[in-house]
């Protein structure tokens, strides 16, 4: 009888290792896509809606600024918008524009997603902060789905990962 050694012994348990590490690597790659397609829709909606793009008007920015301002959790900083409600809408706007764009293709992936927390807990702090219970604000939990990828970036399908790559040396 030939002693030996089973060498498919630990194979299955090796598939759904490489699986769990294969998940984990991808596991952001669908917030990274929700939250780029949705901070791109929201930027360009505000840039291409001529209502929105005003300094007072039923739908402005303008309006929506002093209709939060008494009830927003820092009214300085509505105050602040509202010395230039246009160019505060087209700041919120092309920043919105930026951080979809860059958190979609993996460009200063980090940055692009504390760009959007910042813009995500700016917006909970005035417009939504009067929402309650808190729960019905969707800015807090917009902050809240932009902290992993600000810890985590984008590794993969990502210029980041790409420029990560060339700049190994090779083997």
């Amino acid at each position: 009888m030939a002693h030996g050694m089973r060498t498919d012994s630990h194979t299955h348990h090796i598939r759904r290792d490489d699986w769990r590490e294969t998940a984990t690597r991808y596991a952001l790659l669908p917030l990274r896509i929700f939250l780029g397609v949705t901070f791109i829709y929201a930027g360009l909606d505000k840039l291409t809606d001529s209502t929105f793009m005003q300094a007072s008007g039923a739908g402005s920015i303008g309006a929506q600024m002093e209709g939060v301002r008494d009830i927003s959790a820092i009214p300085p900083l509505v105050d602040l918008s509202l010395k230039s409600p246009v160019g505060f809408g087209y700041a919120i706007a092309v920043g919105e524009l930026a951080v979809g764009i860059g958190t979609l293709i993996g460009l200063f992936a980090r940055l692009a997603a504390l760009g959007g927390a910042l813009i995500s807990l700016s917006l909970w702090l005035t417009v939504s902060w009067q929402e309650t219970p808190y729960y019905y604000g969707n800015d807090l939990a917009y902050l809240m789905a932009w902290l992993p990828l600000v810890l985590a970036g984008a590794s993969v399908f990502s210029v980041d990962a790409l420029r990560t790559t060339r700049r190994r040396p090779p083997p």
